[in-house]
């Protein structure tokens, strides 16, 4: 009984999908009769107009979509390797973190091995930038700007009174462009005006060791009053 409904069911959804594909034909002849007839009434003039019209229509939509192919052409040429710049990106992460590591190896430290080592990740380091540049791969400059939400994320907040908010005074990770477009963005710390909770603690931690000491030298002519006197 199921397979029967089911078949009856299946039956009744392609009927209604031919009909409503008719329907659209019927539709789509009837408007073509309706221009057809529209243009039968029109002058020879107007026939002309209307002819310029979808000519000049045809035409834009042409460059259009010779623009768009153009565009799309120049996109694939200039970052084609868009992904792979991207990937690549790490490997320089990579070496950055290994060189980080040695350097804090105390059983490392100022060795011969360790600068030998140190040095051979610095030829690396600068060839793969060459490469990079060599591509339009340029690195992102951070330390000591302003913060610029297109090409820097923040991770933290630093206190610095010495700096206007929002100054990258850390970076965490560097950010890359590819061209104008941005590969990754830096990763970075900026600064903040100290809170004020801070400072009030600061202020009340200060007056408090003046009035300790106060009262110390309070007890301390006391004491030395009746010192005296006795």
């Amino acid at each position: 009984m199921e397979k029967e409904q089911n078949q009856k069911q299946n039956n009744n959804n392609s009927e209604t999908d031919d009909k409503s594909l008719e329907d659209e034909k019927k539709e789509k002849n009837q408007e073509e009769k309706n221009q057809e007839e529209k243009i039968k009434e029109l002058t020879p003039e107007e026939k002309i107009n209307t002819l310029e019209d979808k000519l000049a229509r045809t035409l834009a939509e042409m460059e259009n979509q010779r623009r768009r192919f153009e565009k799309e052409k120049d996109d694939a040429f200039d970052y084609g390797g868009f992904s792979f710049a991207r990937e690549a990106l790490k490997l320089i992460d990579n070496l950055e973190r290994s060189k980080q590591s040695l350097e804090n190896d105390e059983s490392l430290k100022n060795t011969d091995a360790l600068n030998k080592t140190l040095e051979h990740f610095n030829i690396i380091n600068k060839d793969l930038i060459s490469i990079f540049e060599k591509n339009d791969i340029k690195s992102i400059d951070a330390i000591n700007k302003k913060l610029d939400p297109n090409l820097h994320q923040a991770m933290m907040e630093i206190e610095d009174d010495q700096k206007e908010p929002g100054t990258i005074i850390q970076e965490i990770q560097k950010g890359f462009l590819m061209k104008n477009r941005l590969l990754r963005p830096s990763l970075v710390g900026v600064s903040k005006k100290t809170d004020e909770k801070h400072e009030k603690n600061e202020e009340n931690q200060e007056k408090n060791e003046i009035k300790k000491w106060l009262i110390e030298l309070v007890d301390w002519k006391i004491t030395h009053i009746w010192t005296k006197g006795n």
